[in-house]
């Protein structure tokens, strides 16, 4: 699972896990959708993807063909649903106690004789020097 979530956590390869995650497609294809990264690049990321059995690998001729494998992701997705579920309940749980504050917008202020960001100090326009 360590792997997996690894693997997962690097953008190039969630979007090659989008491309692979309905049909093969060959490596050179992967590549193409990357061009501003080297191919070693993107074979070291499918490496990574295929130590972590989140693609299988099948050899074509001249070719290596490249397939996601969702169950590579089962127990990561496991961990994770129930960490959610884990979640939603207590905060669920928060929501309905009797004690539970209600929330209010409190209106904005500035910084004490801070910049409230608009240039004014404390929301009132300064006056321009003559």
């Amino acid at each position: 699972m360590d792997e997996a979530l690894r693997a997962v956590a690097d953008p190039t390869r969630r979007a090659i896990l989008r491309l692979v995650h309905d049909r093969e497609v060959a490596a050179g294809e992967i590549a193409s959708h990357f061009p501003s990264m080297s191919r070693p690049a993107v074979s070291q990321h499918l490496r990574v993807l295929a130590e972590a059995d989140l693609v299988e690998v099948r050899p074509d001729g001249n070719r290596r063909l490249y397939r996601s494998r969702p169950e590579g992701l089962a127990d990561a997705a496991t961990f994770l649903g129930e960490m959610w579920a884990d979640g939603l309940d207590r905060l669920k749980r928060a929501a309905e106690r009797e004690d539970w504050p209600a929330r209010t917008r409190r209106p904005r202020t500035a910084p004490p004789g801070g910049n409230d960001m608009t240039g004014h100090a404390g929301g009132v326009p300064r006056a321009r020097p003559p």
